[in-house]
């Protein structure tokens, strides 16, 4: 007789762990299975974003930009440094101790909410029921009343470089180099190639950023954009659009390898880089390899994604999708956000997400974050706005931290002056755009945020200037409009 569950989540990413965590506070009997395996074989939760993805980037994010400031920026602060050096095998175990602390951290509270953890496969049958292989082989069909997939999305590979986890790798093998490399080609200039770019350029490697579209940052606000741009190359990133990748070829050159890479220019004209190690990240897409039955009743859509309602339910009854395995931005918080919805909804609340406040960050240095519509959304709906904008120049705090790059803008509605998007380049640009994501939740206006009492010195000043500014109205600069 198989195992019967109120809940089964497949996945313990952001999404699936989430989901199972609320399923059972809301006293619903879950289970959890997970295929991740650490270094030892042994069954491990979290998924991509705290194994290879968001928490391990970060971790080497801070890092790295702690050995540049030491490097490039103590001096201004009076602080001479010798023989200062960066041991990449500790910054890797630094990482890799974060990871296991946080992935531990999930397995404690799946056991404080009584949350059943399955280590192995799961693949999703007719009529709600789940066939789950565990890492020995043993099979077992369980049943459940409602199935959560949550399996989440890998890197997309591409044919002219393919990932040898030597010499090209992709997000994953980016996270466990050894040493600098001299030369580090990024095919991808989006979110995942500029995060991890920044890593190794800021530890001493010279990095080209090979993007094929024509416009830096194309989703996110123009201005922002272009500011970004002029930042990162500042620091020494060498961005260069409209460049498409046509082959690669890993050469042996003495005892090290290397990899040769051709690509067209923005002319058309036929180029080659050498790199000692070259990062593929072009983008990720859903994972359901062997995920679905023919006869689950689940269908895809046209992009390979699992086709889901606005509540996240699937076209078979009781069951839901969520993550990056559905539409919208691949972002763990919204994947988290999406469980916690489809777990209330089965235990009959009315809870519904929405989709119209989801901050994106990009965890350069400065960061890079933006919530609701930009500048070109706004222009092609044909929606009246007004700007505010302000630098983080003329902010007292962010001169004394010696983070003065960068910029907000907010984004109001002509009439109402409801605000409809917020977009940040500057220190702690994702904590702060979250301040903005309140306020418009909550229906502000840009002159609700104007009129609030904001701390001093704060780098949250910027955001009161540039609410401020959307009238003409801010104090510590020269207004282009004032009424």
């Amino acid at each position: 007789m198989s195992t019967k569950y109120d809940v089964i989540v497949i996945g313990s990413g952001p999404a699936g762990y989430v989901a199972a965590i609320r399923c059972a506070q809301l006293g619903l009997k879950t289970a959890c299975i997970e295929k991740w395996k650490d270094e030892k074989g042994k069954g491990v939760n979290g998924g991509t974003c705290l194994n290879v993805g968001c928490i391990p980037s970060k971790a080497l994010l801070d890092s790295s930009y702690k050995y540049h400031e030491a490097k490039d920026h103590f001096d201004i602060h009076g602080i001479s440094t010798k023989e200062l050096k960066i041991d990449v095998k500790t910054m890797i175990g630094r990482k890799n101790d974060i990871v296991k602390q946080l992935t531990s951290g999930i397995a404690g509270l799946f056991m404080a909410n009584k949350v059943t953890s399955l280590y192995g496969t799961g693949k999703l049958l007719a009529g709600k029921k789940v066939q789950f292989v565990d890492f020995d082989g043993k099979e077992e069909v369980l049943e459940a009343d409602n199935v959560i997939l949550a399996a989440g999305s890998v890197p997309v590979n591409i044919p002219v470089a393919a990932v040898d986890n030597d010499v090209i790798v992709d997000s994953t093998g980016a996270l466990e180099f050894d040493e600098v490399p001299k030369r580090l080609g990024v095919i991808g200039a989006g979110v995942i190639g500029l995060e991890l770019g920044s890593v190794w350029n800021r530890l001493g490697s010279e990095v080209v950023c090979l993007e094929a579209m024509d416009k830096f940052l194309a989703v996110m606000d123009q201005q922002i954009a272009k500011e970004t741009k002029k930042i990162l190359t500042k620091q020494g990133l060498d961005i260069r659009l409209s460049c498409r990748v046509t082959g690669s070829e890993i050469k042996t050159k003495g005892k090290k390898k290397e990899v040769e890479v051709t690509f067209t220019d923005k002319e058309g004209n036929a180029q080659t880089e050498t790199f000692d190690k070259l990062i593929v990240c072009v983008g990720r897409r859903p994972y359901t390899k062997n995920l679905l039955a023919d006869d689950s009743g689940v269908k895809l859509d046209e992009r390979g994604s699992i086709y889901v309602n606005d509540l996240c339910a699937t076209s078979a009854p009781g069951v839901f999708a969520i993550g990056d395995l559905v539409r919208g931005p691949m972002l763990a918080h919204k994947g988290s956000e999406e469980g916690v919805m489809v777990a209330e909804r089965i235990a009959g609340e009315k809870t519904v997400m929405n989709y119209d406040i989801i901050p994106n960050v990009i965890y350069t240095h400065p960061e890079v974050a933006s919530v609701g519509k930009n500048e070109e959304q706004l222009k092609a709906e044909g929606i009246e706005y007004n700007v505010g904008t302000f630098p983080f120049l003329a902010i007292g705090r962010a001169l004394a931290a010696n983070e003065k790059d960068g910029m907000v803008k907010i984004l109001a509605h002509a009439k109402t002056d409801r605000i409809l998007g917020a977009h940040i380049v500057g220190p702690s640009a994702a904590d702060l755009v979250q301040q903005v994501a309140i306020a418009m939740e909550f229906g502000s206006s840009a002159e609700d945020l104007g009129m609030m009492v904001f701390g001093h010195p704060t780098l949250s000043e910027a955001v009161h200037e540039a609410a401020l500014a959307v009238h003409g109205h801010a104090i510590h600069m020269p207004n282009r409009k004032k009424r």
